[in-house]
């Protein structure tokens, strides 16, 4: 379709000015914003635009002055190809716009490194390899220093990084290739014999005493007001990390659960994508298992505190949005309970529902793989044997998953009657409560047990033949 001839090349577009140069469209010609150098938006003064036009139409000018003296497309320079890139997945939806934005950061970089002007298919492998060593060299971001703090130490990219940013340049010559804007096979990122490589180790998780005691930290966290009002307290934070620690759902999952995501009736917790937050893949649509322990939390809390709160949102924030900052929370639920500020963090959690769910029954037998694999939203049950596969020093097999500090009051004594909890009515013969009764779902290692439940009682490092998965 021939584009509709302007009087000018420069018109209004939502109170910017932009400029149409469709008619360069064998060289990469658009409809493009006319933004001055050293700022973010389009220019409102027509006498900058113009010369802005001027400018950009002498560059696609040349471009094609060249294409029509050699018959092929020249190959942009990695600045101008890598806005295209930026604009097309922005246009194909598949990435967050926090993922875009990141990936806009590391092809900045490689800018950095390369220049603005360096055509796309003059770098080579070498050059590449160049990149991933200058990066390696280069400051990582760090979180700021409080007042009167000293500084971090300033530490250098990881191979994580590193790998990131090569990816990312990888992606943007894929792009290329698909446009014909360099030769078949030109991607140098492909070539490179080694890439940094990462060193994986077992992530951290919590065995069932240790939830048991962080949850009760949570039920019991004093309230504190600080200078930006009243912090969250145990009424809030004992539901939500509860939700995280029975249902296994992923950061931004949990935060973005709605109130109509949980069904008490029958029983479940469903994750799915809203207008709050998208999900990481499409088997991350799944419905999972509402929990005895989970439902009596969330039942006191939906039709209690919550109550006061407006907005869909089952854990709402300011202004009934997402919750922003939870680590400051996590420390303080963690301090109290014996750890470390930022030894708990949410991901932890994940691997703490995995490594418990995979010691439940389902109908007297080991819970399936499958069963695991699905309420985690992977695909795959190889993720779940390399990743959430914990190997622990103490068995607790259910029909469910639960962590109930009465379950486990004398591994956890001392610790709880640090946090307030009254254990002389459990330890007390005839004085325990209805609902302090420790269920007989708790072995230690080498009790008798039939031979479908046993597991291999040494506490050692994960291995194909001493997992949770092995037949």
């Amino acid at each position: 379709m021939t584009p509709k001839k302007r009087r000018s090349r420069v018109y209004w577009n939502h109170g910017r000015l932009w400029g149409d140069f469709r008619d360069f469209a064998a060289v990469g010609g658009r409809r493009e914003p006319l933004i001055p150098h050293g700022e973010r938006l389009a220019t409102t003064n027509p006498d900058v635009a113009a010369r802005l036009a001027d400018q950009r139409m002498r560059v696609l000018q040349e471009l094609k002055d060249r294409l029509h003296l050699s018959g092929r497309r020249p190959s942009p320079t990695l600045a101008e190809f890598a806005g295209t890139h930026l604009v097309a997945k922005k246009r194909a939806g598949k990435v967050t716009d926090g993922w875009l934005a990141a990936t806009e950061g590391f092809l900045r970089r490689a800018i950095e490194h390369f220049g603005a002007e360096r055509p796309l298919a003059s770098i080579s492998a070498g050059d590449v390899r160049g990149f991933a060593e200058w990066l390696a060299t280069q400051p990582a971001r760090r979180r700021r220093s409080g007042e009167g703090k000293p500084d971090r130490p300033v530490r250098t990219m990881s191979a994580y990084s590193v790998r990131a940013h090569l990816f990312a340049l990888s992606n943007l010559y894929r792009r290329a290739r698909e446009s014909e804007l360099v030769p078949v096979g030109c991607n140098p990122v492909h070539e490179l014999m080694d890439k940094p490589a990462i060193t994986r180790k077992e992530a951290r998780w919590l065995e069932v005493p240790d939830a048991a005691l962080l949850l009760e930290s949570a039920r019991t966290l004093p309230g504190l007001v600080t200078a930006a009002g009243e912090a969250i307290g145990a009424t809030v934070a004992h539901p939500f990390l509860a939700t995280f620690l029975l249902t296994g759902g992923r950061y931004r999952e949990v935060l973005g659960l709605e109130l109509e995501d949980v069904s008490f009736d029958r029983k479940t917790v469903t994750f799915r994508p809203n207008a709050w937050r998208r999900l990481k893949t499409q088997g991350s649509w799944r419905v999972v298992p509402l929990w005895p322990q989970l439902e009596e939390i969330l039942r006191a809390y939906v039709f209690g505190v919550r109550l006061e709160r407006a907005g869909p949102l089952l854990f709402p924030g300011a202004a009934s949005g997402m919750l922003r900052e939870t680590r400051r929370l996590l420390d303080r639920v963690a301090k109290r309970a014996g750890w470390k500020a930022g030894e708990i963090r949410h991901r932890i959690f994940r691997h703490t529902y995995a490594a418990s769910r995979l010691q439940t029954l389902d109908r007297g037998a080991p819970v399936s793989l499958y069963t695991v694999s699905r309420e985690l939203g992977h695909g795959s049950e190889d993720m779940v044997r390399r990743v959430y596969a914990h190997l622990g020093s103490f068995r607790h097999r259910s029909e469910v998953v639960e962590y109930r500090v009465e379950q486990h009051f004398e591994r956890l004594g001392d610790q709880l009657v640090r946090l307030g909890f009254d254990i002389t009515s459990v330890i007390t013969e005839g004085t325990a409560g209805a609902n302090e009764t420790p269920a007989i779902t708790q072995r230690e290692a080498g009790e008798d047990v039939p031979e479908w439940a046993r597991r291999d009682s040494n506490a050692r490092p994960l291995a194909p033949e001493a997992s949770a998965l092995s037949n």
